[in-house]
């Protein structure tokens, strides 16, 4: 199984589980990342925390190598659905924690933001690099990141592709707190303690308010980013991005 579903104590904890490829998201995680989800709302749990197995990535983004070769109608559906799977924390009963170790690039910080907290630790490395292929982020990141850390701050990171260290990711609020290495899960834990015992009513109240401040049209924008997404994969670039990365050599982009 590419993800793993348990419970510790009162919280249950979806775990990424292809330490082997950086716990990347091809299309068969992101459907078992819905079943965890669904499956951690019918669990009698105060919270969801999310991780990624190994010591390196807590998710390095979209399997590249499952992109070659797929139509563009295939490549919106696939949007959609990181879209859809990810949008269930949003309405998930029960507030989510995404817990950050090493990379969390592409689908992996688009699943962080897609959470109700983020907490990083010291070796924490985010970053939206979809530019970098001649692409941009498909699975929410152009709306949600704004919503974070400012429409300024998350135009850079998106157009530059550039790389977010954990002391900078909490400068800018892109995580809640910086917690420890090796004592990670435990941290996150004790931060979900802060809030879980208080009403699960009240709590997912209290989202709703804050989300409803922000997010009157993040649905459409959900839409204008799933088919501009889809636009910029047809690109020449796109290819040339997605080759040049296959075959570990710089890109040559041609602007078309």
């Amino acid at each position: 199984m590419a993800v793993a579903l348990t419970r510790q104590d009162e919280f249950a904890v979806l775990t990424l589980n292809r330490a082997e490829a950086l716990n990347a998201l091809n299309a068969e995680t992101i459907r078992e990342i819905s079943e965890a989800i669904d499956g951690a709302a019918r669990m009698e749990v105060r919270a969801l925390i999310i991780t990624g197995a190994g010591q390196k990535a807590f998710c390095a983004g979209a399997d590249v190598k499952e992109m070659v070769g797929i139509d563009p109608i295939a490549k919106k559906r696939k949007a959609e659905l990181g879209q859809s799977t990810f949008a269930k924390l949003d309405t998930l009963r029960i507030p989510s924690v995404a817990l950050i170790h090493g990379y969390a690039f592409g689908g992996g910080l688009e699943l962080a933001l897609a959470s109700t907290f983020r907490l990083g630790t010291p070796r924490a490395a985010m970053a939206l690099p979809e530019i970098k292929l001649g692409l941009m982020p498909g699975y929410g990141g152009t709306q949600r990141l704004p919503r974070v850390v400012g429409e300024a701050r998350a135009l850079e990171m998106i157009m530059t592709g550039r790389t977010v260290r954990a002391e900078e990711a909490l400068s800018i609020g892109l995580v809640n707190r910086i917690v420890g290495e090796e004592t990670r899960l435990e941290d996150a834990i004790a931060f979900a303690r802060e809030f879980s015992g208080f009403s699960l009513v009240a709590l997912s109240y209290a989202r709703e308010a804050v989300k409803r401040a922000f997010a009157s049209a993040l649905g459409e924008g959900m839409k204008t980013e799933a088919e501009i997404s889809t636009l910029a994969f047809q690109s020449n670039d796109a290819l040339e991005g997605i080759t040049a990365f296959i075959e570990k050599r710089p890109p040559n982009f041609v602007d078309a």
